[in-house]
């Protein structure tokens, strides 16, 4: 029988290279190219992937849980299934806006006409220290060109890196959050919102990002902790008495609408239904009782502004209060002091805060105060949460604006019954992060905000007729109809309507705000999946297998995904949601761009190699955090070897005999023995990857591979190369046997090394071969699984011995007894001429004994002294 090697087979099999190779030979092959002809619902299995943000560059975090996806994704295909893995590329949305506005030195100013061929200040800055002001303003044109422009540039770095990466991406199957399609897509589904009532306009107050110019929703808020103080001020009552409040926004005074105190409250039941006056500006404002004024804050009695945050926000609508909102949207107080300031001494005071920043207000304000005498002692500092955008730099403020929402199930308990309903229904991985989503949907405490005062983004597809005097008619808007999407109320005129008309008595305009880019990231699966534009794929693919995210978006991402699916089709937009965990530096903080401790993975990635950087991401469970330090990356130096290791087992495996020289019928009872582990590992592997486990999978399998090339290799080696012809065959044909299903194993983990190994012997690739099933394996049921692990410790204690000895392994034994048990002996007999062979064991003898253990070792040569 030959022993000659494949001819393909490399002299040093090497990583390097295999990414760009094998990267190339996937796409001119289709390899993972989603074939629906003749598929059915039941053969497909289908990703709703996440569309990273198009606005800079990839970080750890990403590679991180997009292997995971993939791991998922190569599984599916080796099991049979037409896997619809597509890509999405999120361009819209303020990191969009903001990274083109620091790259070009731009900023728009959508009252300027379009400049063609429109040359930028310059390209490649970071912005980071020019100031607004001396930022280029162009049209809103312009600017959106410029947007796609960059994010275009962008998606071809991204897409380069996923594929370096071995993401098994179907790459015909792509989109863009701002793309025709998505357009549409998003469009349509707001257009229906609308029509059924779920979606609708209101002036209300607001959560208002004052350098951005723009609203936010409550899923993008954050707390951040900012240092304040409380300020004691008395109010006047009617009969020369005074109340006093404790406020850490005294500048919000002439905007005071009422007192409130718990209805509980002994110290202010008898007031309630009064009357008091405030400090400086004498307006007068009724005591009120609210259950969610805290007795134990301050003096337990609070002043309501409009507004000052969102508790204002529900004591101003449960206690239906007037509003006499004083900041604008830049945040600084108006030039108009409201009505209700009619003394001239209020007015006067007013007139001093106006026009002034929030800080400069506050300072002035507590001047006035301590002037008049309200002011009570001196400020006493505390540190507090503050609500912020997530994005942004300055506390928000409440301000008053005409918006669009869609309902979300906060006013309606039907829906929110029927979203916790589905929270229930989907299949989470881990099943503990079920909790965030309830807690989240029970602590909605208002519709969903969707329109943005923003640039770059989906038009709301909403024009407004002008009355004689040219005033916008907002409780008559006109909407698009699904023959003009995707459209711009700002550049494309209302249906009945001519351009001519814009602006004009009688005539239009159009609407000037976009979307909330969670409004189109919550219609994913519709984008992906061609709905109302490819039926046939979209009743293929939806609802969709599973949703793979990162659980600081379960709040987002997920829960608006649900809803909007609840909202169109009444059912959940998925079966199963895998949710990863984050990537924490060496001291387990959080990796985040605003942290500063971000770690790009082109570098790692070229630096040890794709497989050594999957294996690392594979090692971490689902919802679980994973520490990384880029000066000592442990595990992805652990995952290199790994994958040097399966190359060089398969070259080894090759150079004994091919696998035409091995029997069909595996006889030896140590092999018979192996492949019945295997099997075993095959079928935990699999199990675990059913139920998305697949850190379990890569460790059963890598364990079972350790011992595979550590001990099994060994014991078999000289029989392979020169035993008898049936016991060579049997050796030769488990070696074989074993290679083809730990590759298959190995494959969604570390593809590239799988594929070069398995090409050496194979036409086709390992990724579309089938996934190993515990019963492939000959004569399992005849095997017994304690017979390689016997031989495995006899062996470690052999070794062991001549370790303690301090001599090679080579060297020869003249004699040495195995003790164990009668059934530890019998079994191991089936090995000892393996065992024999590999100690190099002129005389090995057994002996009854309670436990396993080699004993009387006689070396052929002394221990050096």
């Amino acid at each position: 029988m030959s022993s000659a090697q494949p001819a393909n087979i490399p002299d040093k099999p090497a990583l390097e290279g295999l990414e760009a190779k094998w990267g190339e030979t996937w796409e001119s092959q289709g390899t993972h190219r989603f074939d629906r002809s003749g598929a059915t619902r039941e053969s497909i299995y289908s990703i709703d992937t996440p569309p990273p943000t198009a606005s800079g560059s990839l970080h750890i975090g990403h590679v991180f849980s997009y292997t995971h996806t993939d791991v998922v994704a190569r599984f599916q295909r080796m099991r049979g299934r037409r896997v619809f893995y597509p890509m999405g590329w999120d361009d819209n949305g303020l990191p969009t806006e903001r990274r083109v506005q620091n790259y070009y030195g731009v900023r728009c100013d959508p009252s300027l006409p379009y400049t063609t061929d429109f040359v930028p200040p310059f390209e490649g800055g970071d912005g980071k220290s020019t100031k607004a002001a001396d930022q280029k303003p162009i049209s809103r044109r312009n600017f959106i060109e410029l947007c796609e422009r960059l994010t275009a540039e962008d998606e071809v770095q991204f897409e380069k890196l996923w594929r370096s990466l071995g993401l098994s991406v179907d790459w015909t199957q792509t989109y863009r959050t701002i793309g025709p399609e998505a357009l549409f897509t998003s469009q349509l589904a707001f257009l229906r919102n609308v029509e059924r009532g779920e979606a609708y306009q209101a002036m209300a107050p607001t959560l208002w990002d004052v350098t951005f110019r723009t609203a936010v929703a409550q899923a993008e808020l954050e707390d951040r902790d900012q240092p304040a103080a409380y300020h004691r001020v008395s109010f006047h009552q009617p009969d020369g008495g005074t109340i006093e409040i404790e406020t850490t926004r005294p500048e919000l005074l002439p905007a005071c609408v009422a007192l409130v105190a718990h209805p509980d409250d002994e110290r202010y039941k008898p007031l309630f239904g009064g009357t008091v006056t405030t400090p400086v500006f004498g307006v007068e404002v009724p005591i009120l009782a609210h259950h969610l004024a805290q007795p134990d804050k301050g003096s337990g009695i609070a002043m309501i502004c409009t507004f000052g945050d969102v508790t204002d926000v529900i004591w101003w609508r449960d206690l239906n209060l007037p509003n006499r909102a004083i900041l604008g949207f830049d945040g600084r107080v108006a030039t108009d002091a409201p009505d209700a300031i009619t003394s001239e001494a209020g007015r006067e005071a007013f007139a001093q805060l106006a026009g002034k920043t929030v800080f400069s207000a506050k300072q002035t304000m507590v001047e006035l105060l301590r002037a008049s005498g309200d002011l009570i002692g001196e400020p006493k500092n505390i540190v507090h949460p503050v609500k912020f955008f997530e994005k942004g730099d300055k506390p928000l403020e409440v301000v008053s604006t005409r918006q669009w929402y869609i309902g979300n199930g906060a006013r309606d308990e039907r829906l929110r019954g029927r979203l916790i309903e589905h929270g229930r229904e989907l299949d989470w991985h881990p099943d503990f992060m079920r909790v965030r989503y309830e807690n989240w949907v029970g602590g909605l405490t208002g519709d969903w905000l969707i329109s943005r005062q923003r640039f770059f983004g989906v038009p709301i597809p909403v024009w407004y007729p002008l009355d004689d005097d040219a005033n916008p008619l907002f409780d008559q808007p006109i909407l698009a109809t699904r023959e003009l999407l995707p459209v711009d109320p700002a550049s494309d005129a209302a249906p009945g309507f001519d351009e001519s008309q814009r602006g004009q008595a009688g005539g239009f305009v159009g609407e000037q705000d976009v979307m909330d880019t969670w409004a189109t990231s919550s219609l994913t699966p519709q984008l992906a999946g061609g709905w109302e534009r490819d039926p046939e794929l979209f009743d293929l693919v939806y609802p969709f297998s599973l949703r793979p995210q990162a659980q600081d978006i379960i709040r987002t991402w997920l829960f608006s995904t649900v809803l909007r699916s609840e909202l169109e089709h009444g059912r959940l937009p998925w079966a199963a949601t895998a949710v990863s965990g984050f990537i924490v530096d060496p001291d387990r903080k959080k990796m985040s761009k605003s942290k500063g401790n971000v770690v790009t993975p082109a570098d790692i990635l070229n630096q040890h190699g794709s497989d050594a950087v999957r294996y690392w991401a594979a090692s971490s469970r689902l919802g679980t955090d994973a520490a990384f330090d880029p000066q000592n990356p442990t595990q992805i130096k652990i995952g290199r070897r790994l994958a040097i290791k399966i190359l060089n087992a398969a070259k080894f495996i090759h150079g004994i005999g091919s696998a035409a020289d091995g029997s069909d019928e595996v006889g030896n009872p140590l092999d018979l023995s192996m492949l019945a582990t295997l099997s075993e590992v095959v079928r935990q592997a699999t199990i675990a990857l059913d139920s998305y486990d697949h850190a379990r999978a890569l460790e059963v399998t890598e364990s079972f591979f350790w011992t595979f090339c550590d001990d099994y290799l060994e014991l078999v080696k000289e029989r392979a190369y020169s035993g008898e012809p049936s016991d060579r065959a049997s050796a030769i044909g488990a070696l074989h046997i074993a290679l083809s299903t730990l590759l298959r194993l190995f494959a969604p983990f570390v593809p590239f090394a799988t594929e070069e190994a398995w090409s050496w012997s194979h036409d086709g690739s390992v990724h579309v071969a089938g996934w190993p099933n515990e019963n492939e394996l000959p004569g399992v049921e005849d095997g017994t699984t304690a017979v390689l692990d016997l031989a495995s410790r006899a062996l470690t204690a052999i070794r062991r011995a001549k370790t303690d000895a301090k001599v090679s392994q080579r060297t020869g034994v003249i004699s040495a007894v195995i003790t164990g048990t009668d059934q530890q002996i019998a079994l191991l007999a089936q090995a000892a001429a393996d065992l024999r062979a590999v100690g190099r064991i002129a005389d090995l003898g057994f002996a009854e004994g309670d436990e396993l253990t080699v004993t009387d070792v006689v070396l052929e040569a002394a221990p050096e002294s």
